[in-house]
């Protein structure tokens, strides 16, 4: 992966620290072709960013902003939504004018460099490290490289089904994805693989325990009730809870062959406002088969990345 990690992974590594303490240093990554980071301090009127070397000045010009700019692909929303913010460059020139040094800087190569070297060469199954950037209704935008954005689908996220991307993350958090593959240049990611299977969930817990969980949804024959991202239980109905509210449940059995989980609810407390913590069960570089399902259940949920 080196250097091609979501921004904002960089800045404050010892290597990222060595090339922005002075100019001479900026000299040796234009030849070394190091990618480095920095903050975007301005916008100008022509689009065109600048950045804080901390040592000097540095100057992106509005088509070496990203990739796509150039074309008109890419809209200049994704330039002005930079300032404040740590991103990703390489070094091509330094120019003098009036006994000010510049740095001229592209984050459009860097993000080829990326494409070329990392994200064209990954294989189905590859396990990558992203960061949220933007939320929408069907799902949330993440970096998967220096900048590169990648659409993580609302259906993809979990098992347990959630409304809107910000009820599972936050923005600017650091996560975990799964690569698919590509489909007309775009990257097909997942991500409830990575949760775990129904029982790795469900050996969490035990009958007869009191435990937390969330209300993702109400039916007139019962509420589910997630009691983890890829574990949902069922408890009756009752006219006393709300979508996202967090409630008291005793679990009451768990049934392996079918898949279930059967909860009672004991208490209601407030509407959940801030994503819970995700646990990780695939600590692999590479994920070939998922097999949500539990061996003696009738229904398969799997997924496939062979």
């Amino acid at each position: 992966m080196g250097n091609f990690k979501p921004e904002g992974n960089l800045f404050t590594t010892e290597e990222n620290k060595y090339y922005l303490k002075s100019v001479e240093n900026l000299r040796e990554a234009i030849h070394s072709k190091k990618i480095l980071e920095a903050k975007t301090v301005v916008c100008d009127v022509e689009h065109n960013l600048i950045v804080d070397l901390q040592c000097c000045r540095g100057f992106i010009k509005r088509e070496e902003g990203a990739i796509g700019i150039d074309d008109g692909t890419t809209r200049d929303i994704a330039l002005l939504t930079r300032v404040n913010k740590l991103i990703c460059f390489r070094v091509t020139d330094i120019v003098t004018e009036n006994g000010e040094v510049t740095a001229i800087l592209s984050r459009k190569l860097a993000q080829t460099d990326c494409l070329n070297k990392y994200l064209n060469r990954l294989k189905s199954g590859a396990v990558i490290s992203a960061k949220t950037t933007h939320f929408e209704q069907f799902g949330v935008f993440v970096d998967i490289g220096c900048g590169v954005p990648s659409l993580l689908p609302i259906d993809s996220i979990s098992v347990s089904r959630i409304s809107h991307p910000s009820e599972r993350f936050s923005l600017g958090q650091d996560i975990k994805v799964i690569y698919k593959g590509k489909e007309d240049e775009r990257f097909l990611l997942t991500h409830k693989e990575l949760l775990g299977t129904w029982l790795e969930n469900a050996e969490r817990f035990n009958v007869g325990e009191t435990v937390t969980g969330i209300v993702r949804s109400i039916e007139d024959y019962g509420v589910f009730i997630e009691l983890t991202p890829n574990l949902v239980g069922l408890a009756e109905p009752t006219d006393n809870v709300k979508v996202n509210q967090e409630v008291t449940v005793f679990i009451k059995s768990i049934i392996p062959d079918k898949m279930k989980v059967k909860l009672i609810i004991v208490a209601s407390s407030q509407i959940v406002t801030t994503p819970t913590s995700l646990k990780y069960f695939c600590e692999k570089d590479v994920m070939t088969n998922w097999e949500y399902s539990t061996a003696q259940s009738i229904k398969t949920i799997s997924t496939n990345f062979v």
